[in-house]
């Protein structure tokens, strides 16, 4: 059982570094060229296309958010990489697993294959905080 979760580790751990990296790949796109991209897509049948965009691109635009994102991939990805600190790693993660995941299912939900992907991503990193419970749990249910 202890391979498996070696697994999970290097799966999410890799997909993590994987999405980190992509973040830092294509250059930040000017507000003027945000606007011309969401122009394309202002009629109420192509909605949903300027949701996606305008949130990834306001999410660029704040001048760190993309940033830190991918640095914080890039780091907890290292982690569970690492193994020894994929404990760590895998909480710190969990609020991204989530996002990613939450992102999907309202703004990409026709889009079944990411949708099963970054469930998959976030029930793997559940796993992986859940079988380390002997280490966190007494924060949660202190003896009386």
């Amino acid at each position: 059982m202890r391979i498996v979760y070696i697994v999970l580790r290097l799966i999410l751990g890799g997909m993590m570094l994987y999405g980190g990296v992509q973040k830092f790949q294509k250059p930040i796109p000017t507000p003027v060229e945000v606007v011309e991209k969401a122009e394309q897509f202002k009629a109420p049948e192509k909605e949903e296309t300027l949701q996606k965009i305008l949130y990834i691109s306001g999410s660029k635009q704040t001048g760190y958010f993309w940033q830190v994102l991918g640095i914080c991939e890039l780091l907890f990805g290292l982690l569970l990489v690492l193994q020894k600190p994929g404990f760590i790693g895998a909480v710190f993660l969990l609020p991204i697993t989530l996002h990613i995941f939450l992102f999907h299912l309202f703004l990409e939900a026709d889009e079944v294959g990411e949708l099963i992907q970054t469930g998959a991503l976030f029930l793997i990193n559940i796993a992986l905080v859940l079988k380390e419970k002997e280490k966190w749990k007494q924060l949660l249910w202190l003896p009386i």
